[in-house]
């Protein structure tokens, strides 16, 4: 077909006009202000950023920084494909309330009904469980890692499937903690393989991704699939150098969900402007989790549900190998905020929030201040120097370790670097001064050692004293040492003494040196494993170590030699 050159002409002016439009849906003075959120990204030699604005129906604003491919010199674009990693979960759950919905599951009933090869472990988890994360079932990742698989090697669906069906106990009873597991969204992703006879790829192309026209979004299962505009990810070497950060998962659920900016756009879109499911659907993935003694989380289905300086959010981030990413979404004002990222060390979660501010300025500085000064003046005790003994290094049962402090008469909290002020509230109980719902309960256990009770909104810990000082002789080290196994894992470690050093050994990792925290204690540098707790007979011999590590509570390894 031939167009004549008004045809041209009136095409070409449209095209101008339509592009001007869209280039001015933000005011320049805004546009710079996002820009220089990421102008260290801005160039030929890094990865970067891709960052989107929704407001109503339309994405206002689209935007690569820095590189998508470094080899290639490929720049990002709102095109470019990014991996979402924990930003997945969302679309798993949304395809369970959807089902749930048609009436082929119900969120209350027993994941056995649907996965028979799940172990019966006496106890009831129920689909609402895993959604919430508050299922007790250990983390996948860690349970590979612990078993002597890298996350950087080809993980697939069955392989975390034969894992799974292989535990042996859960970290808590259902309900009673939240603890976050990827675990219970491959699963999720199982149930909708059970209920419908499809993938969890096939399903939400089918019941999402198409009929939002999201068509380059998909579940991405097969680690060897060739995918048209994907950025890789990176580490950082230093400022100025990068490594390969590999991602070879073939697996769905909990990760794995391929899309771009303009495609994320029409999700956020859904939220408000519903063309999948309606606003029942909405208000059940949406809805927050409840543990079994009433208390409420700030996660709900897939998705976490807070504030921003007032203003209901649904949000949630990902980070797989290099790549970062999160979307927050301002249901009653009808906007969203999209940054993808493929470096490692990015910062995507903060620069959302930097550019929300642009639009939601934040008047809660004044607030805290004031909360600070009142806070600061309750703090100081007349007799600080019989809460001495509280003060010390505590570690808890899942290997966090803390500290207790009097400084200038006041009581502090510290953990991970960071120092927190206490409140006296009675003869034995603090709470944290920036949040008082927060309470610290000192007692001694039967074995007259003291613990703290810490009470969270989510859980509870029940940290111990120990000496951080403590000597041991070569002799009392060596009883340490030996073979231990694990039968859930069909896994070995080692513990050998070394130049006066306790020393972990494993066939696939590199050997890494323990430290003694007290005499039942040990840790690692190994984040799958990073501590160990040691297990005695009555006569005090070592029979073996629990791993009770952050995601995975009670894994058994019998000392065997």
């Amino acid at each position: 077909m031939r167009l004549s050159i008004h045809s041209i002409i009136a095409i070409a002016c449209f095209v101008f006009v339509y592009s001007n439009i869209f280039s001015q849906s933000l005011p320049d003075s805004t546009t710079k202000k996002i820009d220089s959120i990421f102008k260290n990204s801005d160039n030929y030699n890094s990865p970067g950023y891709a960052v989107g604005i929704v407001r109503n129906d339309s994405l206002i604003f689209s935007k690569g920084y820095g590189m998508a491919n470094l080899e290639y010199n490929v720049r990002i674009s709102p095109e470019t494909i990014f991996h979402m990693a924990s930003v997945s979960k969302q679309f798993t759950a949304f395809s369970i309330v959807l089902l749930a919905r048609q009436g082929k599951l119900n969120l209350d009933d027993d994941i056995r009904k649907y996965l028979s090869w799940f172990p019966d472990l006496k106890e009831k988890i129920t689909i609402r469980n895993l959604l919430n994360h508050t299922s007790g079932i250990r983390d996948q990742w860690q349970m590979l890692a612990i078993s002597g698989t890298r996350l950087d090697d080809v993980i697939t669906q069955d392989q975390i499937i034969k894992i799974l069906s292989k535990q042996q106990a859960l970290n808590f009873k259902p309900g009673d903690q939240y603890s976050y597991s990827n675990s219970g969204f491959t699963m999720l992703a199982e149930i909708v393989k059970s209920v419908t006879g499809q993938t969890l790829r096939q399903f939400t192309d089918s019941a999402i991704f198409k009929p939002l026209g999201m068509m380059n979004t998909h579940f991405h299962d097969d680690y060897t699939e060739i995918v048209k505009n994907r950025s890789y990810s990176y580490d950082s070497i230093d400022s100025l150098h990068y490594a390969n950060s590999i991602l070879s998962y073939s697996t769905a659920g909990a990760t794995s969900l391929f899309t771009n900016i303009n495609d994320m756009s029409k999700w956020i879109m859904n939220f408000y402007d519903h063309k999948v499911g309606d606003q029942k659907d909405i208000d059940q993935l949406t809805q927050k989790g409840r543990l079994n003694n009433g208390k409420e989380l700030d996660y709900a289905l897939g998705i976490s549900v807070n504030t921003y300086n007032g203003y209901k959010v649904f949000s949630h981030n990902g980070a797989d190998a290099g790549y970062r990413t999160i979307i927050s979404i301002l249901p009653d004002q009808k906007m969203g905020f999209i940054v993808f990222s493929n470096l490692a060390e990015s910062d995507p979660w903060n620069k959302a929030y930097s550019i929300a501010a642009l639009f939601f300025p934040d008047n809660s500085k004044k607030v805290s201040e004031s909360k600070k000064t009142v806070d600061s003046s309750n703090a100081v005790m007349k007799d600080s120097v019989s809460f001495k003994k509280y003060t010390g290094d505590y570690i808890s049962e899942d290997g966090v370790q803390f500290g207790y402090a009097i400084q200038h008469g006041k009581m502090y909290w510290k953990t991970y670097g960071q120092t927190y002020l206490l409140l006296k509230d009675n003869s034995d109980t603090f709470l944290m001064a920036t949040d008082p719902t927060v309470k610290f309960v000192f007692n001694t256990d039967a074995n007259k050692d003291m613990i703290v009770d810490e009470f969270w909104p989510d859980n509870s810990r029940h940290p111990k004293k120990y000496l951080s000082d403590l000597k041991l002789s070569d002799d009392q080290l060596k009883k340490y040492a030996g073979t231990y196994f694990c039968p859930e894992l069909d896994c070995k470690y080692g513990i050998i003494l070394k130049d006066h050093q306790l020393v972990l050994t494993n066939d696939k990792y590199n050997d890494v040196n323990l430290k003694l925290a007290g005499t039942d204690d040990l840790f690692t540098d190994f984040w799958w494993m990073s501590h160990l707790q040691i297990a005695r007979n009555n006569r005090k011999q070592i029979t073996g170590f629990e791993v009770n590590s952050g995601r995975v509570m009670h894994l058994w390894f019998k000392k065997i030699e």
